[in-house]
């Protein structure tokens, strides 16, 4: 099997396997960890282009799991996430994970924000080194092991 097919593959379980949990994720620490995700995956080359921002806001506000929350609500998080990280990427990259990490506590939560990166990442067909890396982080943030999830 093709790398793309196995990465397509994955994506899309970890996507079912986020929505057999959808009504087990639906905290605030949740939604901001998710938005958080996101954005650090978005970044993870240390830029974002417009068409990228969008490309990933438009994914967020696709993913069934995420529909617990207003679209509008994840966005404007989403985006705030993303400035702290265009701004200075270190320290943005610091107090994203700290976001990241307050959903420690929570095992399913934890799990399922680890899965929006990795779905997130691999929308595009190629997640990448620097995706699987900033996932990877978070893995260590939240205390998961990340060969867990392929990583």
């Amino acid at each position: 099997m093709a790398l793309w097919d196995r990465l397509k593959e994955s994506a899309q379980q970890m996507q079912g396997q986020l929505e057999t949990k959808k009504n087990e994720l639906k905290s605030g620490g949740f939604r901001d960890a998710s938005m958080a995700m996101c954005a650090l995956v978005a970044a993870a080359d240390g830029s974002v282009d417009p068409a990228e921002r969008q490309r990933v806001a438009s994914l967020i506000t696709s993913n069934d799991t995420l529909r617990n929350f207003p679209a509008d609500e994840l966005r404007r998080r989403f985006d705030a996430y993303v400035d702290k990280l265009t701004a200075d990427f270190e320290f943005g990259r610091i107090a994203v994970l700290q976001d990241i990490g307050k959903v420690k506590k929570k095992p399913v939560e934890a799990r399922a924000v680890i899965q929006i990166g990795i779905v997130i990442g691999g929308a595009d067909g190629n997640f990448d080194k620097d995706e699987q890396a900033v996932v990877r982080e978070a893995c260590h943030t939240l205390e998961l092991p990340p060969a867990e999830f392929d990583l």
